[in-house]
């Protein structure tokens, strides 16, 4: 993890390779639209799995960072099912934030019905902070990222706001699609699982479908903030 990375407007973090896409795929989408610069990061390759091979994992990532439009996306191979179990994971993730050094960084949500995502919420809050303290010993200088953002994967809460995606919604379902060994596996010792169910997408488009009925669009994605957004006043932006 001692390469170089271009420095980014927007890094999205996730626990497995596809929880990104699960929870901000049209975010992600938008941002590399407009413009902005957009890195991604895998916490683990997602080993544990029931299906699909590490190599099967990593290739599938990197398919759907391109339907994505990002610029870059590492994988810091933290075990699966251990995450934040050493010191040597939050080094990992500051490491990552210094170098990246992005102004925005999406985070998953600190509830979910996943162990791992809770404990990746955990460890990346504790890395994004320490990444900040000049004191603090890991690669790089320090760096705060100005937004701290969180995302949903499996379950959802009242967000502080959503951003629309209905025009990147096929994007979404495009990257989505990339991980063909976790939605629809065809190995012969392939089993079912919950991302198998064609109940699982139909989760992940009513949640999105939700948000943007609440807001007058087709598609939302929600973010939550710990601190309320600031706005100037109450008239339009």
């Amino acid at each position: 993890m001692n390469e170089s990375l271009p420095q980014v407007d927007l890094l999205a973090i996730g626990p497995h390779p596809d929880d990104i896409e699960i929870g901000i795929g049209g975010i992600v989408a938008k941002h590399a639209a407009l413009g902005h610069r957009v890195g991604l990061c895998d916490l683990t390759a997602g080993e544990m799995g029931s299906n699909g091979t590490v190599d099967e994992r990593l290739a599938e990532a990197e398919a759907a960072r391109a339907v994505l439009g990002a610029l870059w996306r590492v994988n810091l191979r933290v075990p699966d099912r251990a995450i934040g179990s050493d010191a040597s994971h939050t080094r990992a993730v500051a490491s990552l934030i210094r170098r990246a050094r992005p102004a925005v960084v999406a985070l998953p949500y600190w509830e979910d019905r996943h162990p791992d995502h809770i404990a990746a919420s955990r460890l990346l809050t504790e890395g994004v902070f320490s990444a900040g303290l000049r004191r603090y010993p890991a690669e790089g200088e320090a760096w705060k990222p100005g937004t701290i953002c969180y995302y949903f994967i499996n379950d959802a809460a009242p967000p502080s706001f959503v951003v629309d995606v209905s025009d990147q919604y096929e994007i979404k379902r495009r990257a989505l699609a990339c991980h063909v060994s976790q939605f629809q596996p065809s190995q012969p010792d392939a089993v079912a699982t919950r991302l198998t169910s064609a109940r699982f997408t139909q989760l992940i488009e009513s949640r999105d479908a939700q948000f943007g009925a609440v807001a007058g669009v087709a598609f939302a994605e929600g973010i939550v903030v710990k601190h309320p957004p600031l706005r100037p006043h109450l008239l339009p932006l």
